[in-house]
């Protein structure tokens, strides 16, 4: 299968990788601003979100996008992921370090990484409503959980609508997406690792570690923000990400 995707644009390759609590659909603000800035943009829904149906059989995220990459013909991309999208993204640049020209990881999570015991909380806290039967509840819980607070009411409702259409298709999946163990030293690409200040420790933590682990890495912790500056500052993640493609992935 093919992930639902858009591309936008000409030039140097960039991939946006989305959320678990969203879906592409998180990438609208910077979607035409990373296109006018000279890149071919990409970005695709996973298995279960958005407009890709949820798996009939074992996969893993990562080689479903490097299979789309493939199916575009892109040898070579910048990745930039949010969240989960961050882990997938880990995943792409260890598995093929040569096809990756930067990697931008927004408060990214990391396979292997044990839950602190605010990360544990939220996880409880989610389990117990779905075994309640409360969707609503657990969509709610993740807004509160994820959004830091320059997110208005207009963002809290878009992740409303992406995560609980997620919830809907996901409850009904009969596979979840396999997890890789990621080697960071494999990864070659120019790193970015952005934390938030108001976001959960572990993702703090894990943005200093893998500043610390990827070669050459960067750490950049953004003061205002919560788990998904994307949507909380929109304009601010796009200069973000320009100026660093700019600096360590030329060409466009």
């Amino acid at each position: 299968m093919t992930l639902s995707h858009d591309v936008s644009g000409h030039g140097p390759a960039l991939v946006l990788l989305h959320s678990s609590v969203c879906d592409r659909r998180m990438w609208d603000p910077q979607w035409p601003v990373l296109a006018a800035a000279g890149y071919r943009v990409i970005r695709c829904d996973f298995r279960g979100f958005g407009d890709s149906p949820a798996a009939d059989h074992p996969y893993g995220d990562a080689g479903d996008v490097m299979d789309l990459l493939d199916h575009l013909g892109i040898e070579r991309a910048a990745l930039a992921g949010a969240s989960y999208g961050g882990q997938v993204a880990l995943e792409v640049a260890a598995a093929r370090p040569d096809a990756v020209t930067a990697l931008v990881l927004l408060c990214s999570a990391l396979p292997g990484h044990a839950p602190g015991p605010a990360l544990r909380s939220f996880a409880e806290r989610e389990e117990a409503l779905f075994e309640a039967g409360d969707l609503a509840g657990a969509v709610e819980l993740n807004v509160a959980t994820w959004l830091g607070p320059e997110a208005g009411d207009g963002v809290r409702e878009r992740v409303r609508r992406m995560q609980r259409h997620a919830f809907e298709v996901q409850l009904t999946a009969e596979f979840a997406p396999a997890e890789r163990q990621v080697d960071l030293a494999r990864i070659e690409a120019p790193s970015l690792a952005v934390s938030g200040a108001h976001d959960l420790p572990d993702f703090r933590e894990i943005a200093a570690h893998l500043a610390d682990r990827i070669p050459g890495a960067r750490h950049l912790e953004l003061p205002w923000a919560g788990h998904l500056p994307g949507l909380e500052r929109p304009g601010a993640v796009a200069d973000l990400l320009t100026r660093f493609l700019r600096e360590t992935a030329p060409g466009a």
